[in-house]
């Protein structure tokens, strides 16, 4: 059986707020599964986003284990990515679940992946799934020469450009705000 993947997932940190989205879309192969699936989570009280690509059961494993590190190191997002990571490159079991995730909150966005990396882009801007550098680009674009538009008005026009562009992209989207 062919694994569940494909997605788009952004954040942008603009003014004081950052937003995450993504699309719905599901794909199995090269087929439709699930057109409205929800691949964005607020955690802590809905002070932390996380966003999701790649293989969904993966995904969700290793929501789970985030969401442990985050009560063990008191809601710190970063120290609880870095845990996450180490587990994640190291743990026989998680090295080989495949999935990329993006964490917020009102200070910093972080790109986790199961290389061991946790990133945080100097723009305030990560992306992330096979739509991942259309919506990136727009949303540099956005910021650079839009900054009037809010964050989660950027994130939704980022991910409309990937839905435009990239097969495994739809336009049913989920966008989640920290202020």
């Amino acid at each position: 059986m062919e694994k569940i993947h494909s997605t788009t997932v952004l954040g942008v940190l603009h003014n004081g707020t950052v937003s995450l989205g993504a699309d719905g879309q599901a794909t199995m192969g090269n087929t439709v599964a699930k057109s409205n699936v929800k691949k964005i989570r607020t955690l802590m009280g809905g002070k932390i986003l996380v966003g999701f690509a790649g293989s969904t059961a993966d995904a969700f494993t290793l929501l789970e284990k985030f969401e442990e590190k985050l009560n063990a190191y008191g809601g710190n997002m970063k120290r609880a990515a870095i845990e996450l990571a180490k587990d994640w490159r190291t743990d026989r079991y998680l090295r080989k679940l495949e999935a990329m995730m993006i964490t917020a909150n009102k200070e910093e966005i972080l790109v986790i992946s199961g290389t061991g990396d946790v990133l945080e882009p100097e723009n305030g801007i990560a992306a992330i799934g096979s739509g991942g550098n259309y919506a990136l680009s727009a949303a540099q674009a956005l910021k650079k020469h839009a900054g009037h538009l809010t964050a989660e008005e950027m994130v939704r026009e980022g991910l409309t450009v990937a839905a435009d562009l990239c097969i495994y992209t739809n336009h049913n989207l989920v966008i989640e705000k920290v202020q």
